[in-house]
């Protein structure tokens, strides 16, 4: 399907298993090195194909483009869209994992399928595979993530209210952490949201926040 001839296939064997399975199937071995590896291939080379393609944009205004394509709504968009998940092996039914866990590692397996190309085919290849699956949505401009923060920020200045985040709880081991933060408003919490990092959380809440404050179209 994606024209990759390898001698390594144990190595996305690797890319698709999950932590939970590898436990139960006693293996030694998930995708999350891959995860990590993947992570960094990918924001290398959106970001090349985003300085060459905005030769005027600012440090500031580069990062925000490339945020909306490497941010876990992207990752789940392009995962499914490529019928990753259809290869996820994943013990959910004998684990703790909730629904919107296994939407995340979705995300996941997008990013040590990466890894897993990068590390059998090289950063060439890497790049065909980039630009032949996700520069199109760059080139469409395709909106995946929404600053809420900044909006409620807004919001917040407008109205002369304080807007604060606040850790709810964090669970998963340091490597894979999932954070649930909450929006507040004047002290009182309007909005809960979860995230793979602090940041993604509070984008989450504020969203919560908005949605029930009816502000936007969220």
């Amino acid at each position: 399907k994606f024209n990759i001839e390898t001698d390594n296939e144990h190595l996305y064997e690797v890319a698709f298993t999950h932590a939970s399975y590898a436990t139960i199937h006693d293996l030694d071995y998930n995708y999350e090195r891959l995860e990590f590896l993947g992570d960094s291939v990918l924001s290398l080379i959106v970001s090349e194909y985003l300085y060459k393609k905005y030769p005027h944009y600012e440090e500031g205004e580069l990062t925000k483009k490339r945020s909306n394509y490497v941010c876990q709504n992207a990752l789940i968009y392009y995962s499914q869209k490529l019928k990753l998940n259809d290869y996820l092996l994943v013990a959910a039914e004998e684990s703790n994992l909730t629904k919107n866990e296994v939407i995340s590692i979705t995300a996941d397996i997008f990013e040590s399928f990466l890894g897993a190309i990068f590390i059998d085919q090289g950063i060439e290849f890497a790049k065909e595979f980039i630009s032949h699956w996700i520069f199109k949505y760059i080139d469409q401009e395709r909106v995946f993530f929404e600053d809420y923060k900044s909006a409620m920020k807004e919001y917040g200045d407008a109205n002369e209210v304080s807007i604060e985040y606040q850790i709810l709880k964090e669970y998963g081991v340091p490597h894979d952490k999932t954070f649930i933060m909450a929006c507040l408003i004047d002290g009182q919490e309007m909005g809960v949201g979860r995230g793979k990092n602090k940041k993604e959380a509070e984008q989450s809440a504020a969203k919560g926040a908005m949605r029930k404050l009816r502000l936007g179209r969220n």
